[in-house]
């Protein structure tokens, strides 16, 4: 007889916070080559190539994703799919049943983790949100990465830098995220204190905008 054991709220929260703390993402080292209004700061880890600057932003073509081309006439959800590296967000998405959501007309701002964010999450978190009992979490993981209201990389620029180098946005889950701008490299403080940073932004939708992270934000769980 196989017994299905429940993890309840609180203790899911304790593990992806922990996991999170202890592969707490870091902006590359040294100087941050200047990024033009609209795209995004140099800020991805070793490895990995950030979105290159655009003369001008309104002209420039939509960022590709994973290697995959982004059409900015389809929504959230179509262009997410096309993705390679965005295949666990969409599973996530599917899961939670947020599908049709995000597919609606927004607009919405999503900060997207790729596969290698949800990866270093300690192991079998991932499974354990996929479940159906734990919908109700998983959904409010996810919705903390969306914020109302289409806001490229020049509007957080440009807000942070007249806060005094950090704002804040107010996520469709209810509670905040820093945003800050260092040298350019943009960074996502969440509640718990874990960062990550934006390396690949500005990527449109016809319904918003989705900015590449490289790592999971979390509210507050439990």
């Amino acid at each position: 007889m196989i017994r299905t054991t429940q993890i309840s709220l609180a203790a899911i929260g304790a593990l992806m916070i922990a996991s999170a703390g202890a592969a707490q993402t870091t902006a590359p080292t040294g100087a941050a080559t200047p990024a033009a209004p609209g795209t995004a700061a140099p800020a991805a880890p070793q490895g990995t190539t950030a979105t290159p600057p655009a003369a001008n932003a309104a002209a420039a073509p939509n960022p590709s994703v994973g290697g995959a081309a982004m059409d900015a006439t389809k929504p959230i959800p179509v262009n997410a799919a096309a993705a390679p590296n965005l295949s666990t967000l969409v599973k996530a998405v599917t899961a939670a049943g947020l599908v049709e959501t995000l597919s609606g007309p927004g607009p919405f701002t999503v900060f997207a983790p790729t596969n290698d964010a949800f990866a270093r999450l300690a192991p079998g978190t991932v499974d354990t949100l996929l479940k159906p009992a734990n919908k109700a979490t998983l959904t409010k993981v996810l919705t903390y990465h969306v914020v109302p209201g289409k806001i490229t990389i020049a509007q957080l620029q440009a807000q942070a830098t007249a806060a005094g180098g950090t704002t804040t946005l107010t996520t469709v889950e209810g509670e905040p995220l820093k945003v800050t701008v260092n040298n350019n490299v943009i960074e996502l403080s969440d509640v718990n204190g874990n960062k990550s940073y934006i390396s690949t932004g500005d990527v449109m939708q016809s319904n918003g905008v989705v900015h590449v992270v490289n790592g999971v934000l979390l509210p507050k769980l439990g």
